[in-house]
């Protein structure tokens, strides 16, 4: 069928041809150098230069056609190309996740000799040098990837987790500030940032970070965890204030705190602190004293203690104690402190009359044990005193308790605001106070007890 409508089509053009030339059979004299010309027939000029445009034509259409299929056939091998690597990379990180560190190398060095540049591959790369214990490759093969993608962020994600399994922090907060550069809103590299700036005690940077990730919005369900997370490190940056001989600004600053959250502990004590390094010592001590009626918690009692102790007031102290005896007698946390001051102070038979009756109440706690054992102790009741013993761990000059995390159980030999166990702010006390929450209290006869004098307890 082609071609006879390929003849037909040469028979209407030699038809045609010959019908033109009929019309016009004069020549054409065409010059192509000044003195050099060639004569034809019109007809046959102007059927060669259609002649000459259909050939044209016809060799830019092929050479399109030709290009088109070499394009579409160097395509098809390069995806082929890449599933056949992607299947191989594929199965390398298999590998790489179910800890066939080594089979994981082979196919992923497979991967990488057929395509050079491929970013993953490279990545997966460097997560097996992690893993294989050098650190040092693993982050060459991410500068190689770096400089073939500088704004991956996965790229700059796994060099700064491996600069700070390295311990190399500096280096890896200097990254997360690259990454955060590229993508402002990031919250997964401000809270890593954060937690780098908090692990070195950079409270400032690190509330700076903090407000950013506020910013960013972390999300309804993690709102409140990071607001509360501001507050602590509003605390910290307040706290390191104090320390640098600014108790002007910290106290404003605890005070702002205390405002939006008036039941954190650290906040409280350290206004206290910074009341007394500003010489307002009533100040420190009403701070002190209303914290522990508010929140029940030993630091209070603790801060007191040393603060009368170290201006040589026991009396006040007294006073302070006898007072809340008469408030709130059954308060068993109160009542132990009440009979370490007691001992402290050689007062042993007071001290002896509190710490039974915590004892008695049901309390099952180490340093109840420890502050009887020394109790009896002085009263030479030895048996008394090794038994107790064998229940508590140790006992210092100061008869200081031990502070206990009550949200991780770690245990600190100095209370601090955040715990260093788990990172919490606020967690940190000086008993278990659990232990005292869960047992029944007696009911005990409130009697003021003056300085000296010697009362029987008596437990109805």
């Amino acid at each position: 069928m082609t071609f006879m409508a390929m003849l037909l089509l040469l028979v209407f053009f030699i038809l045609f041809f010959l019908y033109f030339w009929g019309l016009n059979p004069h020549m054409v004299t065409v010059f192509y150098l000044p003195e050099q010309s060639l004569t034809y027939p019109a007809a046959m000029i102007v059927v060669s230069c259609v002649i000459l445009g259909l050939a044209i034509g016809f060799g830019i259409h092929a050479y399109s056609t030709i290009s088109h299929w070499v394009k579409h056939w160097q395509r098809d091998r390069t995806e082929k190309k890449q599933r056949e690597i992607s299947t191989i990379y594929r199965e390398g990180v298999g590998r790489l996740l179910s800890g066939d560190l080594k089979k994981a190398r082979v196919l992923l060095l497979k991967a990488l000799d057929r395509d050079p540049r491929r970013v993953d591959t490279l990545i997966a790369l460097a997560s097996l040098s992690a893993q294989e214990g050098s650190p040092a490759e693993g982050l060459d093969r991410l500068r190689k990837a770096r400089d073939i993608d500088p704004k991956s962020r996965e790229v700059l994600f796994k060099t700064a987790a491996i600069l700070e399994e390295t311990g190399a922090d500096e280096e890896a907060i200097a990254t997360y500030k690259e990454l955060i550069e590229l993508d402002r809103d990031n919250r997964k590299a401000l809270r890593n940032q954060r937690e780098l700036f908090i692990k070195h005690a950079r409270w400032q940077e690190a509330l700076e970070t903090q407000r950013q990730v506020l910013k960013a919005g972390p999300g309804a369900n993690r709102m409140e965890e990071e607001k509360d997370r501001l507050i602590f490190l509003r605390y910290e940056a307040a706290r390191q204030l104090l320390a640098t001989g600014h108790p002007d600004q910290a106290k404003s600053e605890l005070k702002d705190i205390l405002k939006q959250k008036a039941d954190f502990t650290p906040a409280r004590v350290s206004l206290g602190d910074t009341y007394a390094a500003l010489g307002r010592g009533d100040d420190a001590v009403k701070t002190w004293q209303n914290g522990y009626r508010k929140l029940r918690k030993g630091v209070f009692l603790e801060r007191l203690e040393d603060f009368f102790m170290q201006r040589e007031d026991p009396s006040s102290l007294l006073n302070f104690f006898r007072g809340l005896t008469i408030e709130q007698g059954d308060d068993l946390l109160f009542r132990l402190f009440y009979g370490k001051l007691c001992l402290r102070l050689e007062m042993v038979d007071e001290a002896k009359e509190q710490l039974q009756a915590v004892e008695s109440s049901g309390v099952e706690s180490s340093q109840v044990h420890l502050l009887l054992a020394e109790t009896y102790r002085r009263t030479r009741e030895g048996e008394k005193a090794i038994s107790e013993y064998q229940k508590a761990l140790g006992i210092s000059k100061r008869l200081r308790f031990n502070s206990v995390c009550e949200n991780c159980q770690e245990v600190s030999v100095e209370w601090d605001s955040r715990c260093s166990g788990c990172g919490s702010w606020g967690t940190m006390a000086l008993v278990d106070s659990k232990a005292f929450q869960a047992a029944t209290p007696l009911l005990i006869d409130k009697l003021v007890v003056h300085h000296g004098e010697r009362k029987e307890w008596a437990g109805a």
